[in-house]
C-alpha cells in the first residue's frame, strides 16, 4: 500500500515553498535594512571603508565623496534594496527591480573577495580566508543567491498576474 500521496505531497511542497520565498524576502529586508542604517554610523563608514576602497569598481567614491558619505550612499541604496523588496509582497514590479538590486549589491560585495586581502598568510594565503574580511564576504554567496530565487519569483508573480 502507498502511504505517500502525490497530490498532497505537492500541496505540502508548494506551502513550504511559499514559506522558504518569503522567509528569504524578510531576511534580505532584514540584512539590508540592518546593515544600511548601520551605515550611517561613523563606525561602520570606518570599517568599510578598507574594503570599498579595495574595490575598482566602488574604490572611486572615495574621490568624489567623504568617507561618511560614501557610506551613507551606499546605506541608502541598502535601504532602498530593502524598501523595493518590502513592496515586492505586492508588487512584483517593484519587487523585482529591489531583487535586481539585492542581487547586483551582493555580487559586487561578492566580489570583495577578489579585490581585498582576504587570504591568511599565517595558514599558507589561498584558500585560507580570514575572519575579517574574508569568511565575513563568504555569506554573501547566499546572500546574491537568495536574491535569484526573488528575481524569479518576481518573474512569475509578474508573469501570472501582470503586477
Amino acid at each position: 500500500m502507498n502511504i505517500f500521496n502525490q497530490s498532497v505531497a505537492i500541496e505540502y511542497a508548494n506551502k513550504l515553498d511559499n514559506i522558504g520565498i518569503n522567509a528569504i524576502r524578510l531576511t534580505l529586508i532584514t540584512v539590508l535594512t540592518w546593515i544600511g542604517l548601520m551605515k550611517f554610523t561613523a563606525y561602520e563608514a570606518g570599517a568599510i571603508e578598507g574594503l570599498v576602497a579595495s574595490s575598482p569598481l566602488v574604490g572611486w567614491l572615495y574621490s568624489v565623496f567623504s568617507v561618511q558619505m560614501t557610506s551613507n550612499l551606499i546605506g541608502s541604496i541598502e535601504i532602498a534594496t530593502a524598501a523595493a523588496l518590502l513592496i515586492g509582497f505586492k508588487n512584483h514590479r517593484i519587487g523585482l527591480l529591489g531583487a535586481a538590486a539585492a542581487a547586483f549589491t551582493f555580487l559586487l560585495t561578492y566580489s570583495f573577495l577578489i579585490s581585498a586581502p582576504v587570504w591568511e598568510a599565517s595558514l599558507g594565503g589561498f584558500p585560507a580566508l580570514s575572519v575579517v574580511p574574508g569568511q565575513f564576504l563568504l555569506k554573501d554567496i547566499v546572500l546574491l543567491s537568495s536574491a535569484l530565487v526573488l528575481i524569479g519569483e518576481s518573474f512569475k508573480g509578474i508573469a501570472s498576474n501582470n503586477s
